[in-house]
């Protein structure tokens, strides 16, 4: 179960609001979307990809103390990319229906040209 930020209550996780302090949880009431605190004074953006790459939309923007899109940009250089390997086994187990086709095809085009 999950804690209050502020009084460190016992909260249900589907909470939208603390039962003791009345802290917002979630964002505009929907349980689904978190709502990203500051900390300290320094505002979310300082820290955020999308503040650093331009592509931020909020509007309290560049000084949000609260955010619903707030990234981390340490912790995507943290990330490591995930290089996606795909085996030919892998392929052919994907593509088994095609391949399927291809074959009947190619084995018809040879008796065709056999019986000719």
């Amino acid at each position: 179960m999950p804690t209050c930020p502020r009084c460190h209550h016992l909260v249900e996780a589907q909470a939208i609001a603390c039962p003791i302090c009345h802290t917002v949880l979630k964002a505009h009431g929907h349980p689904g979307i978190p709502l990203y605190r500051a900390t300290g004074a320094e505002p979310l953006c300082n820290t955020c990809v999308y503040h650093a790459d331009d592509t931020c939309n909020f509007p309290q923007r560049p000084n949000a103390q609260e955010c619903t899109l707030y990234f981390n940009a340490q912790m995507q250089q943290l990330a490591k990319p995930v290089k996606r390997q795909v085996s030919i086994a892998l392929w052919v187990k994907r593509h088994a229906g095609w391949l399927i086709l291809v074959g009947l095809f190619v084995i018809v085009m040879l008796n065709a040209l056999r019986t000719n």
